[in-house]
């Protein structure tokens, strides 16, 4: 098994450390076969906005709006260059040779695989996430991040290799989401989830912020509920 991977600088900065739930993951006999060959064992381990109120003064005086003298204008961002994330997993000798070996096209010249570009390590342009998943379960198997160089290639700064396992940019930061799982667990049903927050600082990343979850397990185990966790239809 492996578990979180890096270096620092341009050539990468890890800690050791994962976790997640990614939305709509679905359960199945494959996911757990497919969990079950990569030889990975389970792991335990907002947004919001602000907004301005523009007001008139009272009575019969106009209502007059300021504008800021330094707003950006509008479609001036450059727009994140694209890589072959496929490419990018296949040439990572950070990556288990499970994964690396495993990462084939799900149908035609589609590869599970999800691409994020954002802000993480103030390098010279985005950064970039991939996610590495099952084909018919979208179930992750690696987490891994990509930072570009000064001769423009990329190079591992982060990895995560654990079941279920999902990364994400928010507001700057890495989030790391891993499911959690009991010893009597499905992959459809885990005990709980934890979700880490990552910072870079000082070319690696640094935890900053852990949170976990534990889910109910008595939700959807009513009398008329047949295909409920642990329940044997009649």
């Amino acid at each position: 098994m492996r578990g979180l991977t890096g270096s620092g600088g341009d050539t990468g900065g890890a800690v050791a450390g994962g976790g997640g739930r990614r939305a709509g993951l679905a359960a199945g006999g494959t996911a757990m076969a497919g969990l079950a060959a990569f030889g990975l064992f389970c792991a335990g381990c907002s947004t919001g906005g602000t907004g301005t109120r523009d007001e008139g003064p009272a009575g019969s005086q106009p209502v007059t709006r300021a504008t800021s003298s330094h707003a950006v204008p509008s479609g001036t961002a450059k727009p994140a260059p694209r890589v072959d994330a496929v490419a990018l997993v296949k040439g990572d000798p950070e990556v288990s040779r499970q994964v690396r070996d495993a990462l084939k096209p799900c149908t035609g010249d589609e590869y599970p695989v999800d691409t994020s570009y954002g802000t993480l390590t103030d390098g010279p342009a985005a950064d970039v996430v991939v996610n590495v998943m099952t084909c018919g379960d979208s179930v992750g198997l690696g987490t891994y991040v990509y930072r570009q160089r000064a001769d423009g290639s990329y190079g591992h700064v982060f990895g995560a290799e654990v079941p279920a396992v999902y990364g994400t940019i928010d507001r700057g930061d890495l989030v790391v989401t891993t499911q959690v799982y009991g010893s009597e667990d499905t992959v459809a049903y885990p005990s709980g989830e934890d979700v880490i927050t990552y910072r870079w600082a000082a070319g690696r990343f640094t935890e900053t912020d852990r949170v976990h979850n534990e889910f109910n397990r008595a939700a959807g185990t009513g009398e008329d509920d047949a295909t409920a966790p642990g329940r044997t239809p009649d």
